[in-house]
């Protein structure tokens, strides 16, 4: 088409007389020449691209045994291997849908969705129920708008062996409809099955219980037990000849090819007999001398008179959830007890299943809610009391201008600053156990810090205790607030240092550390990749396993009354949470503890410390109008004194509303504007980006005693502004507004 459009052009251009009108319409017919003539050269060398591909793929996939077929995004087939061809693709196909239509009811939405997934992510799976039974489909990108398709049957069936399980077995997917029996539950039940309810008519299934089964010779009371399968599904076993009281147990032979962990238990709790799953799961040899409460507890009441309730069959017997004895790991299980008899004596069968994953879950949804609401009840508090803070040093700052050194308050009014300071330091734990304190990170050699902080170091250990420091000569860098990692070195070695009384050795271990392969450590995933570790190590009296897993909750200490706050470990926690590395503690009762810091490692130079201190302003009078917004009375009349002894003119606002009211006036000149974030009413970002958008050149100072990152992302977006943490003193605040004054 472009081509004859080009003609039809030139044509024209011949017949036109006008040179100018001519040479216009030729040049129009050259140009859609010349894009024909790139379509077909592009065209080639797609074809030769996509043949180049096919013939690569061919090759690879040529003696696969499974199915195959590598397609273009729009479905189109560009390659289907020969086991492909012989099971789905026919010359007549040409296209993706079209070769599943017989193996999938409505193949669209489904390649659709896995296409879309494996655009994303580079791959995908499912498994998709069939008229012919499970159907295992993967898809792979591979490369601009091609994806690799493999389609085979299901191996389900082979791998669990349900087929030559002696065990009667279903699979029941979504509203208990039954996908697959195998031929020991065929012949149990007499017939294919489409619903559960089949199979147990008029009753509730529950894994664990005996149910009523419908067989061709009546019904039969059998235990059922469930097991999580795959994509969803459920895998019931039948476990036929168990009954109530009433009929004996015809042997146990079944138990070790149960794929479920069961117990037979005595009356008084003994364990008569175990499968193998049960055995595993309990980390236990035989059942010899074993009773239930040796192996389980955390039932919240006796475990034999649980079992004497189940036994008699007094009341409603529910699912507990027990711990599991062991010294290796920490496993919990769900335990399901029913009632059989065996020669004439009651028994109950155990019906175990691993609930670790879900009670990790519990406890971690649960550390959370804890930590959240802790979280938020510390910035609240510490905002309040930076805001008072504030008042207190401010006001003895001022008080201090007026009282040298020789002056008899002088003395009282230092107390008063330094013990306003030292309240300052606890709300900035709070606020670091929250994660929500402001922190300045940068770019550090751990090798430097440490350095620098071992003549302190070693005046908090005392004489009794000796220090010493193991490099990396090769260590990595990090980034991290230096003076919030110090503080949480400090806080380990002081508590290493506790834990000798007698003295002892404590030794900090730096050195990197490449993970290939996730480091799973208590509820932690550490994702793979290059860390540096940094070790703190006493040998000290240990911590007691019951008490390692509490270690850094708030207000949680091993200490004596009076002799700690239970602060120290959850604002080190915080603080490397915050900074986005872990924390892991170790210990064996009687050889002392490690905690272990991880942090990413970083390939660039160490950042040059910048002084934390505000550089004074020389000047001693300086002329500006400055407009002080702050709801709180007391912090506002100490700014509007500070700010005023330095020759500034300062107009007060004790709300957003008070702000806009004053700023009506257009002859007004502002050249600083110092306000308070959270207020009622108009919040301090709000009124400034109002007011800016006609007085763009007046700066701003945020002040605040939340965190810089509660409204971090909005300042970004207001030029000329600085934040301002509260509590202050008063040569910060001047210093501040003066290098916003210029």
């Amino acid at each position: 088409m472009i081509v004859l459009a080009g003609l039809l052009f030139a044509v024209v251009a011949v017949m036109l007389g006008d040179p100018r009108a001519r040479l216009m319409v030729a040049f129009a017919a050259g140009i859609l020449l010349f894009a024909a003539a790139w379509l077909v050269i592009f065209r080639r060398n797609g074809a030769a691209r996509e043949k180049q591909t096919v013939t690569h793929a061919g090759a690879l996939m040529q003696d696969d045994p499974s199915p195959m077929i590598l397609a273009a995004a729009d479905g189109h087939i560009l390659y289907a291997n020969p086991a492909a061809g012989k099971a789905f693709v026919t010359p007549a196909v040409t296209t993706l849908a079209a070769a599943l239509r017989e193996t999938l009811a409505n193949p669209g939405p489904v390649l659709f969705r896995m296409e879309s997934r494996a655009g994303a992510k580079g791959a995908a799976t499912e498994h998709i129920v069939t008229r012919a039974g499970h159907v295992h489909v993967t898809v792979h990108r591979a490369g601009e708008g091609q994806f690799l398709w493999r389609i085979e049957p299901s191996s389900t069936r082979s791998n669990r062996g349900t087929d030559s399980h002696a065990l009667p077995m279903l699979i029941v997917g979504r509203n208990d409809a039954v996908l697959y029996m195998n031929p020991a539950a065929r012949q149990l039940v007499g017939e294919r099955v489409r619903s559960l309810d089949r199979i147990c008519p008029g009753r509730r299934f529950q894994s664990g219980e005996v149910h009523s089964v419908q067989t061709p010779d009546g019904p039969v009371d059998c235990l059922l037990v469930e097991r999580q399968g795959v994509a969803g599904r459920r895998e019931i076993y039948i476990l036929p000849g168990i009954s109530g009281l009433e009929r004996p147990v015809d042997g146990w032979a079944f138990f070790d090819e149960l794929p479920v962990p069961l117990l037979k238990l005595r009356r008084d709790g003994a364990i008569a007999l175990l499968n193998l799953p049960a055995r595993t799961l309990l980390g236990v040899e035989g059942s010899a001398d074993i009773r239930l409460g040796d192996v389980l507890e955390g039932l919240g009441r006796s475990i034999s008179d649980w079992l004497d309730d189940a036994a008699a069959g007094r009341g409603t017997v529910h699912s507990e959830f027990l711990r599991v004895r062991r010294d290796d790991r920490e496993v919990f299980v769900q335990v399901t007890l029913n009632r059989a008899t065996e020669d004439g004596e009651v028994v109950l069968i155990a019906v175990m299943s691993d609930a670790t994953e879900l009670k990790s879950l519990e406890a971690q949804f649960v550390q959370s809610q804890k930590m959240q609401a802790i979280g938020q009840l510390a910035g609240g508090v510490a905002h309040d009391f930076n805001n008072l803070l504030t008042a207190i040093t401010g006001h003895c700052d001022l008080l201090l201008l007026r009282h040298d050194q020789n002056a008899p308050d002088h003395a009282d009014l230092m107390q008063i600053n330094q013990n306003a300071n030292r309240a300052a330091a606890l709300v900035s734990q709070l606020l670091a156990y929250s994660r929500k304190q402001t922190l300045l990170p940068q770019v550090i050699d751990l090798r430097d810090s440490l350095s620098d902080l071992t003549h302190l170091l070693n005046r908090l250990v005392g004489e009794k205790v000796s220090l010493t420091l193991s490099h990396d000569p090769t260590l990595h860098a990090i980034r991290a607030d230096k003076r919030q990692l110090e503080q949480v070195l400090m806080n380990l070695v002081v508590n290493a240092r506790d834990a000798m009384p007698e003295g002892g050795d404590i030794r900090i271990v730096t050195e990197n550390l490449t993970l290939t392969e996730p480091m799973r450590r208590d509820r932690a995933v550490v994702a793979p990749g290059r860390y540096v570790s940094v070790k703190v190590i006493d040998e000290g009296e240990g911590i007691a396993p019951d008490k390692l897993q509490k270690v850094f909750e708030p207000f949680f200490t091993t200490k004596r009354t009076g002799e700690g706050t239970g602060l120290g470990l959850s604002t080190a926690y915080g603080i490397i949470k915050q900074t986005g590395g872990f924390i892991f503690a170790n210990s064996v009762p009687g050889e002392g503890a490690t905690f272990q810091l991880l942090f990413p490692a970083h390939t660039q130079s160490p950042d040059l410390e910048a002084s934390s201190d505000v550089e004074p302003d020389g000047r001693e009078h300086v002329s500006g109008v400055i407009l002080l917004v702050e709801d709180e009375a007391t912090v506002r009349a100490f700014a509007s004194r500070a700010l005023q002894m330095r020759g500034l003119t300062v107009l007060e606002a004790e709300s957003g509303e008070d702000a806009l009211e004053i700023l009506e006036d257009q002859d007004l000149n502002v050249d600083v504007f110092v306000t308070d974030v959270v207020m009622p009413g108009i919040d301090g970002q709000t009124w400034v980006m109002r007011v800016l958008e006609n007085r763009p050149s007046v700066k701003v100072v945020f002040m605040s005693g939340y965190a810089e990152e509660t409204f971090g992302d909005v300042q970004e977006k207001i030029p000329n502004s600085i934040f301002l943490p509260k509590p202050f003193s008063l040569n910060e605040l001047t210093e501040t507004v003066l290098r916003q004054i210029g």
